[in-house]
């Protein structure tokens, strides 16, 4: 199981960290454009590997694609982080060339790989991937639900004041602050509804901090957070290359699930060794579904800022 990892900064490293110390992957290379910075990345990271007893063997390389060549799959981390007081919307000038050469990049020495977006703004990001690529929708796949469901459930555990383990719950919709949905209604504490347990009036506290949980960390960080982005794609690279079949709230290319059309947006789906196994359709509330289709019209206005 080779997985290449485009951009090794602070996302990109992490991503790395986190697949190494699970050690299910052979071999993990980090693509970055400035000289030397991907090659002393790998070589800091492998010298924990006897610390954190892990055998997988992770490279860099200064913008040589060939390094990349047979890879499983391939995360895109590359483009300008956010600052404060930027959206992940102000970034699609830049970011969209960027990851429009790696993606063309990638599958030029690894046509049958399976392809992560992170870059911002992600959902975008994910549509010009299955627009400029041609290669089948469940290769490629936003990651953006993941986190921002990890977000989710570590604000419902403090809400809640209960051991995170006790927690689940899912975010939909864009992966923005105004476009996330996430499901308070099926949101639970050991399969008890957490309404049981909370107001209504901490459950909106808990909605509206899960939606800026990037903002909050971009301000008090000077730029985007990069632990749980690199954990969250770990568990999607995980799912894959293990072909675990678990569910993940992800950036998947719609075609008429949910009432949506030629967009990408968060869906729960099934990660498995080929990509995106199935896409899970839920009921939702009347709503839960307003607030999906309003998530979705701002992403399509969003992608009507590409130059496809």
């Amino acid at each position: 199981m080779k997985v290449t990892i485009v951009g090794a900064g602070a996302v990109g490293a992490s991503c790395a960290e986190y697949i190494a110390i699970k050690d299910f992957a052979s071999e993990v290379v980090i693509l970055d454009i400035k000289e030397g910075f991907a090659e002393g990345k790998a070589m800091d990271l492998m010298q924990t590997a006897s610390l954190n007893g892990f055998d997988t063997k992770i490279s860099g390389s200064t913008n040589d694609y060939s390094k990349t060549a047979n890879s499983d799959i391939c995360v895109i981390t590359s483009g300008i982080p956010r600052k404060p007081g930027m959206t992940r919307e102000e970034l699609i000038g830049i970011n969209a060339g960027i990851v429009k050469m790696v993606s063309a990049s990638l599958i030029e020495h690894s046509p049958n790989t399976i392809i992560i977006v992170v870059s911002n703004p992600m959902d975008t990001m994910t549509y010009l991937v299955h627009k400029t690529t041609g290669i089948p929708k469940n290769r490629i796949i936003g990651m953006g639900g993941a986190l921002d469901s990890a977000r989710f459930k570590y604000r419902l555990a403090e809400a809640l004041g209960a051991p995170i383990s006790d927690v689940d719950g899912m975010v939909i919709g864009g992966h923005s602050d105004k476009g996330m949905v996430p499901l308070t209604r099926l949101a639970t504490r050991n399969s008890i509804p957490v309404s049981e347990f909370i107001s209504e009036e901490r459950l909106a506290q808990v909605m509206q901090d899960t939606k800026v949980g990037g903002a909050t960390l971009t301000g008090l960080l000077g730029t985007s957070a990069w632990y749980a982005p690199g954990a969250a794609v770990s568990g999607m690279v995980q799912a894959i290359a293990c072909d675990t079949k678990k569910i993940f709230p992800c950036s998947t290319l719609l075609e008429g699930e949910y009432g949506l059309n030629d967009l990408c947006i968060g869906v729960p789906v099934v990660l498995g060794k080929n990509g995106i196994e199935k896409i899970v359709e839920i009921n939702l509330s009347d709503a839960e579904k307003a607030h999906l289709v309003a998530s979705a019209e701002g992403v399509t206005k969003t992608n009507g800022l590409l130059e496809l």
